[in-house]
């Protein structure tokens, strides 16, 4: 089978690996389609992996082979899964804090999703695969993990109705957030962002506003959209520290602060004071647990989230260094890319 593998940010191989066989508990997927998150990007580009990784987590596929024990699948299922299972019996785990469970990240899908042919272990099988509904595209089913993600940020966040919701970033996370938020019923939704095409497109997806950062004042704008209240909710969906302290000077009393958004390891100062004298909040939010894709599934199913629009590119898995290269163009008219086989 092929698959694209790492070896550096210069260098992603489309080359050849034995089709992984499975054992009594596990499936082989043909994988259909498998999108490009923005963490891909990073570990690439920054080589935060070892060389010969196989990356890819937000898969979609058909089931090609099954193990022996498999009662609930058949080969010919077309199903979504995602690559992380906690082990649900430690500390965090008990406390519902299933994304920092120690075994969380230690589990993943063999070789990854960027590959032909996928093994899907056991616990995978058991809590992180499930079917398609009929009439659901591959490409629908490719969304499941990074929605499920956007609903365990919301989990997180205390939300009401006639909300209003600042989004700090306006890629492919931060579109899915806007019209998580719509559905969730936030009155007046604002999005952030430095690409005039991004924040058309948010306005297409349901933002009220859109700001571009490099023309106006962020805070300023907040303030007018709000009366000098403040936004109810601000989502930090960029990965820029800086935004921290701008996100505090925008947000509301008794308001949350979700960093949905990788940092860098160095400081930023934030006003302390807020914490105690306006019971501001600050939430992080890492990945998503195995509760979310079910409820992921639904609204797709239920039409919440424009698919189709959201999809600018496909390319190719032996294209995949051309369309890491493509999503990090400020440059290129891009949201969603997907992979295929």
């Amino acid at each position: 089978m092929k698959v694209a593998s790492f070896y550096n940010k210069n260098n992603i191989a489309y080359e050849d690996r034995q089709i992984p066989s499975i054992e009594k508990d596990e499936v082989l997927i043909k994988m259909e389609y498998c999108g490009l998150c923005g963490t891909d990007i990073h570990k690439v580009l920054d080589e935060k992996v070892a060389p010969q990784t196989v990356l890819g987590h937000e898969v979609a596929g058909t089931i090609v082979k099954i193990g022996a024990n498999i009662k609930d699948y058949q080969v010919g299922d077309r199903v979504f899964v995602a690559h992380h299972v906690p082990c649900f019996t430690c500390h965090y785990c008990k406390r519902g804090s299933y994304s920092l469970c120690p075994q969380f990240t230690q589990t993943n899908l063999d070789p990854g999703g960027f590959a032909e042919y996928i093994r899907v272990p056991a616990l995978h099988v058991k809590h992180t695969m499930g079917h398609l509904p009929e009439g659901m595209s591959y490409e629908e089913g490719a969304l499941v993990e990074p929605i499920a993600c956007c609903l365990h940020g919301f989990e997180l966040i205390d939300t009401h109705p006639g909300d209003t919701v600042v989004i700090m970033g306006a890629g492919q996370i931060g579109l899915l957030q806007v019209q998580l938020a719509k559905n969730l019923l936030a009155a007046n939704i604002i999005v952030i962002d430095i690409n005039p095409f991004r924040l058309e497109k948010s306005l297409e997806f349901g933002a009220d506003v859109a700001i571009n950062s490099l023309q106006e004042d962020v805070v300023t704008s907040i303030m007018e959209q709000t009366n000098g209240k403040g936004a109810d909710i601000v989502i930090i969906s960029a990965g820029i520290q800086q935004l921290l302290p701008q996100a505090m000077e925008c947000v509301s009393r008794g308001g949350t602060v979700l960093v949905f958004a990788p940092f860098s390891n160095t400081d930023v100062a934030i006003p302390a004071a807020r914490f105690f004298l306006d019971e501001i909040k600050v939430v992080g939010s890492y990945s998503s647990n195995p509760y979310n894709y079910e409820r992921a599934i639904n609204m797709l199913r239920n039409n919440v989230f424009k698919v189709e629009e959201m999809i600018t590119h496909r390319f190719p898995l032996s294209e995949l260094d051309l369309a890491i290269a493509t999503a990090h163009n400020p440059s290129e008219q891009v949201l969603k890319v997907l992979i295929k086989p």
